[in-house]
């Protein structure tokens, strides 16, 4: 929580606002049993009517002066706790942006999601309940303990005791539940995580029909929250019927000692009735800061999931004085000896890869599953750095220039398509907010997108769903291309973007890619041999090493791995040709 008080600096003037507030609130509540005590011992007593009206409408004044102030703090204090949440859910959301994938490696999706949503939501629950209680509690208690005394110190021990009682009580619950609250947040996690994966993965469920194993699953990780809850709601629940206990036990005791001091003459009526009401604001008091207690430790874990994403230093950072790219930007991408470990590996995935994708070309990179092509493509990108040796795009090291630079001038088309809710339309525009329709309409053309959108009703307006639900496979592959072409880049790079295309499709993209984007350099993942065919330089790689280069006829010659990868795909008489 303390990490997270920053976020209070510009709601300083509400906080103070309502404390002052706060502070008038309890010295109304503190007068009010002042005038109950005067109002029976002279008015009532001595039967001064007069007296009972006017000081019965001062209590009805200073009751409206305390309502009023508890209103305007309660509206302080809603401000105050959404306007934190605000900012703190900007600023998470903002790191988690600047993340690379070291860090998105260590935090689960489902994690962040929970930490963005329902962490924050607790810390802005609590910071209602403690601008609300926890300075108003202590002003009750310790001015009810005071104004107590004054009224008769010879049952002060009455009050000792009530507090002792309520202190141990507090402390035994909060020992009870505190690891308990430690726990509640990491279950939703996985919760979380679990039904993600249900949702993301029902059609393979479906398929393999394990809804049951996938049911217990859910149910298991539901329980374990569920349980978990249970058991912090029913030690809690135990608070309330000791603090009336408590109450009503301190009431007896203090009418039971006040009648024999009353009937001693040594107090009088209204002041045990004072007392009695002013041992009530002190329990009620306590009651207020056991509210605290109960969510203040989850509300203190939650702070500290969300300050543990906020303090983690991204492992890719913008070099402090940038180097820019020249103005006659020649897109050509260089590798020189790069090797490449994974954060916490052992061993090197890419090791001493040395080669250079020339601009006007097409560079494809073939390899079996793990060979390390996908990888290759993510430094590229910078989403990881390399170990050691350097790439280098335009002549310079990308480590030199901000991330912003270097991915303007790369057209990406990840292995998996991603689309986003809205339109067609809208995530075409993704590619170029501010690019021409006729620009647009090129790219989908390209990405021989055109068809399928002219048979939607409402064309580029057509709807997508979340993650593109709603359209194939291969329909998701060209508008995810046809996003990358809009942004007429000086390079793009393909992984392994055509694999859910038909051959006819496959051929036409690549023949008409290769004649409107034939200036820029293409750097081209793929697993079949007739997508890269006609690539102008082929690299093969195998486990991580780059074991021939050149044309697809020179690598049938002296390439054993690729020609065992060609071979398993195409016959000898669709190689020849």
């Amino acid at each position: 929580m303390i990490k997270l008080l920053k976020y209070l600096k510009p709601y300083s003037f509400l906080i103070f606002g309502a404390v002052a507030l706060l502070f008038l609130q309890a010295m109304c509540d503190l007068s009010l049993p002042d005038y109950m005590a005067d109002i029976v011992n002279t008015g009532v007593m001595m039967g001064k009517v007069n007296y009972i009206l006017q000081t019965g409408g001062k209590m009805i004044l200073i009751t409206l002066l305390g309502t009023a102030a508890s209103v305007t703090v309660g509206y302080f204090a809603a401000m105050t706790a959404a306007g934190v949440a605000h900012d703190v859910r900007s600023d998470l959301f903002k790191k988690i942006e600047q993340f690379a994938n070291t860090e998105f490696d260590k935090f689960s999706t489902a994690s962040l999601i929970t930490r963005t949503t329902n962490d924050i939501t607790q810390i802005q629950t609590v910071l209602v309940m403690m601008i609300r209680l926890v300075i108003y509690a202590p002003i009750l208690g310790v001015g009810g303990v005071i104004k107590a005394i004054s009224s008769s110190a010879s049952m002060s021990w009455i009050i000792g005791v009530a507090v002792i009682c309520l202190s141990g009580l507090i402390m035994v619950l909060f020992s009870l539940v505190m690891p308990k609250f430690k726990m509640i947040q990491k279950l939703v996690d996985r919760l979380n995580l679990v039904s993600r994966e249900n949702i993301e993965g029902m059609l393979v469920i479906r398929a393999f029909n394990t809804q049951k194993f996938e049911l217990n699953r859910f149910d298991k990780a539901n329980m374990d929250l569920t349980s978990t809850n249970l058991y912090v709601n029913r030690v809690m629940t135990l608070m309330m019927p000791a603090m009336m206990l408590i109450m009503n036990l301190v009431s007896v005791l203090i009418v039971w000692v006040g009648a024999n001091q009353v009937s001693s003459f040594h107090m009088n009526i209204g002041d045990m009735m004072a007392y009695m009401q002013y041992a009530m604001q002190i329990i009620m008091a306590f009651l207020m800061m056991s509210m605290m207690f109960i969510i203040l430790p989850r509300a203190a874990v939650s702070a500290d999931r969300v300050s543990e994403v906020l303090e983690t230093e991204a492992s890719i950072l913008d070099p402090i004085k940038p180097v820019h790219f020249k103005e006659d930007f020649y897109p050509e991408i260089e590798f020189r000896n790069v090797n490449f470990c994974y954060p916490g590996g052992q061993d090197n995935v890419l090791h001493h890869i040395s080669f250079c994708a020339r601009a006007g070309q097409t560079t494809a990179i073939i390899g079996s599953t793990g060979s390390g092509k996908s990888t290759l493509v993510n430094l590229v990108m910078r989403f990881y750095d390399v170990t050691s040796g350097e790439i280098l795009i335009g002549g310079l090291d990308i480590r030199t220039v901000t991330r912003k630079a270097l991915r303007d001038k790369i057209g990406y088309v990840p292995q998996k398509s991603v689309l986003f809710s809205g339109s067609i339309k809208s995530n075409l525009y993704y590619g170029d907010k501010n690019s021409t329709k006729e620009n647009v309409e090129k790219a989908s053309a390209i990405a021989q997108a055109t068809e399928f959108i002219a048979s939607e009703e409402e064309g580029y307006d057509a709807i997508i769903a979340q993650g593109g639900t709603n359209v194939s496979g291969g329909q998701k592959q060209r508008l995810s291309i046809a996003r990358a072409l809009v942004k007429n880049a000086p390079i793009y790079i393909f992984d392994d973007t055509f694999s859910a295309l038909d051959l006819k499709t496959d051929q036409n993209l690549r023949a008409a890619l290769k004649k409107e984007k034939g200036q820029s350099t293409i750097l081209l993942i793929a697993q079949r041999v007739s997508t890269i065919m006609n690539a102008e330089q082929i690299i093969v790689l195998d486990n991580g090493h780059i074991v021939g280069s050149g044309t697809h006829r020179e690598l049938l010659k002296n390439c054993e791995v690729y020609q065992e990868i060609a071979l398993s795909q195409l016959s000898e008489e669709e190689l020849a040709t």
